[in-house]
């Protein structure tokens, strides 16, 4: 195995530890959360901050700011929409009829205009979808992104760490770990 097997045809495979050092390559550590700075969030689709402001804004009237920080707590703090990206886009919706701003105490605050109200009533689907990506709810499957990243950092100590008998038996555990979960799908679904 050349280098620490990770980094093989990469460059910079023949340093020691591979290309990145003494960690996984960047798409182990992005895909399970390894590495600090390469753990993967959701992402917000163009479009989404529109039906994210026009979805806080049907809970309450509040100002730009607080329009920012519900949207960041309905993340989960996984997503802050810029200002720039915000108040052109509450300039917009004014400017299509659905939200309004007028002044309370010297600030200013939004609320959805009787169009507004309508087109969220009209539109649920399109606003709960620009939560999903953020939703932390998902079963199953989130349930298995923590084992899966410890499986990997056992693995990787296995290839750092473990000698040649020790990297053998670790192979036939992950071909026999792979073989039964392929198992599991051949069976179908549960009735």
């Amino acid at each position: 195995m050349h280098g620490n097997g990770w980094g093989q045809g990469w460059p910079g495979a023949d340093r020691p530890g591979g290309p990145w050092g003494s960690g996984p390559p960047p798409w182990i550590a992005g895909l399970f959360g390894l590495g600090g700075s390469q753990v993967r969030t959701p992402r917000a689709k163009r479009g989404d901050v529109r039906a994210a402001i026009l979805d806080v804004l049907a809970t309450q009237p509040m100002n730009g700011y607080q329009v920012i920080q519900q949207i960041a707590e309905r993340s989960g703090g996984s997503w802050k929409p810029s200002p720039g990206s915000v108040y052109p886009t509450l300039q917009q919706l004014e400017d299509e009829g659905l939200v309004e701003g007028t002044e309370d105490e010297g600030k200013r605050v939004l609320r959805l205009t009787e169009a507004g109200q309508a087109y969220v009533a009209e539109h649920p689907d399109e606003l709960a979808a620009t939560w999903r990506a953020f939703d932390t709810d998902e079963g199953e499957t989130h349930q298995l992104k923590p084992v899966i990243g410890q499986v990997m950092a056992a693995v990787w100590q296995i290839v750092m760490s473990g000698n040649r008998q020790q990297q053998a038996e670790a192979a036939e555990i992950l071909a026999d770990t792979r073989r039964r979960l392929y198992g599991l799908l051949a069976e179908g679904e549960p009735e």
